[in-house]
């Protein structure tokens, strides 16, 4: 199984690691930095470089829903490294960092918005999610608490509970079709300083000072009970 570096430091931008399994375009290493598609947010992308000097484009991460296994998903064309190869794995830091800071803006969203989520989206300019609500809030209003949040540049932080915790705590679900993934006896769970707390796998910066200035885009009705609400990062 990958050690996924990740989840302990967001901010890690390479590592070396030793590949463990070669099956076309896909490259499962024993440990990554690599954030696999998942909870709405991208798989990440970046290099990998082997000591022999074997440079391969990583364009996408993913997990086997199957096997459960870590894969690195490697351009068309590009050089196969060999099992048992050593790596250094970078990632487009660029990218990744948007993503964080979209995902954190998202949970923000989701703490000033008092309903279910139905589905959701990060992007690098813009995510969105979806909300069992039969009324629209107001766009405007929602823009500047948006903002009052991130000025309060709140810390971002992270901790694990067990799954008998988050049974016993069923409102740290926000999500109504999916539920954090189950079977290993802790679940991950993202906290926003005095602002918001939910099980998330995903990355996110330190504080929400770190996202910078949003508003709020379209807010579309989906259904007689389903209203997504967009969001941008702005250049204001």
């Amino acid at each position: 199984m990958t050690i996924e570096l990740f989840r302990e430091d967001a901010y890690k931008k390479k590592c070396k690691a030793k590949v463990v399994a070669v099956n076309g375009n896909q490259v499962e290493l024993d440990q990554t930095i690599f954030y696999p598609a998942g909870g709405g947010q991208p798989g990440d992308m970046g290099i990998m470089q082997t000591i022999g000097g074997k440079l391969m484009s990583v364009v996408d991460c993913y997990k086997d829903k199957g096997t459960g296994a870590h894969l690195h998903i490697l351009a068309d064309g590009a050089e196969k490294p060999d099992v048992g190869e050593l790596v250094s794995a970078n990632l487009n830091w660029d990218r990744r960092h948007k993503l964080m800071r979209m995902h954190t803006a998202l949970h923000l969203l989701c703490s000033l918005v008092d309903a279910g989520v139905t589905g959701g989206s990060v992007g690098e300019e813009k995510g969105r999610l979806d909300f069992d609500l039969e009324e629209s809030p107001d766009k405007d209003e929602l823009t500047a608490k948006l903002n009052e949040l991130v000025q309060k540049n709140a810390r971002v932080g992270f901790d694990w509970i067990t799954e008998e915790q988050l049974e016993a705590n069923p409102e740290l679900v926000r999500t109504m079709s999916v539920k954090p993934p189950m079977g290993q006896g802790v679940v991950r769970v993202i906290g926003i300083e005095d602002i918001d707390i939910q099980p998330c796998g995903g990355t996110h910066v330190r504080s929400t000072g770190e996202i910078g200035p949003l508003r709020v885009g379209k807010i579309e009705k989906k259904g007689r009970m389903n209203r997504r609400i967009n969001i941008h990062f702005s250049e204001e």
